[in-house]
């Protein structure tokens, strides 16, 4: 999409829609509570521990891709808010999904109803689904949808503000033979010998250099 954003970014303005909706009361929000926004625990995947001079340079490019700014309230310290819903023309239902994606990464239909009600109420699963059907037929898709995983029945949905995301282990390909398996076993353990051996052969080369130092000094 014309919008790229690196996991920081997506972080930091996930988090800024995040507040938006769920702690209106409390946005736009300051440099040290964005900070601790991001480095939440729950509702968070993956769990991060950014600095806030991570988080500054992430709002330096936000505000140069034009999805962030700076408030004008006039507070004592500076405050940052998103514009992702204006830039893009995004409704209430929009970007509770794509928030949702952006703090927890790529989720079912139903994981992104469960857990996107605190930012936005959906009558039920066919109401996300228009959501995510709109995001996807827009001119530049916004959300993507993943090969279904080996072993599950639903399919999972990604936001792309962060780029074509990687599918995970077994995703939207069949699981290995039984004959494969034993023998990528076979492949690691093998791996595992080498490096021991290069080890042992590292420790054998310094009690040598050792030993032949401490000979030296009787010479």
């Amino acid at each position: 999409m014309d919008i790229l954003l690196d996991g920081v970014e997506v972080r930091v303005l996930g988090c800024l829609i995040e507040k938006e909706m769920t702690t209106p009361e409390y946005y736009p929000l300051t440099l040290n509570g964005l900070t601790a926004a991001c480095n939440q625990k729950s509702n968070r995947d993956p769990i991060m521990a950014l600095t806030e001079d991570e988080v500054v340079r992430a709002l330096d490019g936000l505000r140069f891709k034009q999805l962030a700014v700076v408030s004008a309230d006039g507070g004592r310290v500076p405050k940052y808010r998103h514009i992702l819903a204006e830039k893009l023309g995004l409704v209430p239902a929009e970007q509770a999904v794509v928030c949702e994606m952006m703090v927890r990464g790529p989720q079912t239909v139903g994981e992104l109803r469960t857990r996107g009600e605190r930012m936005h109420p959906f009558a039920d699963l066919a109401a996300v689904e228009e959501v995510l059907r709109e995001l996807m037929a827009r001119e530049t898709p916004l959300v993507t949808r993943l090969p279904r995983q080996s072993g599950r029945k639903e399919c999972r949905y990604a936001q792309l503000f962060g780029g074509e995301p990687e599918p995970a282990p077994g995703e939207g390909a069949p699981p290995p033979e039984a004959a494969r398996q034993r023998v990528m076993a076979e492949h690691e353990r093998i791996g595992r010998l080498e490096e021991e051996v290069a080890l042992l052969r590292a420790e054998v080369a310094a009690l040598r250099q050792a030993v032949e130092e401490f000979k030296a000094q009787f010479e």
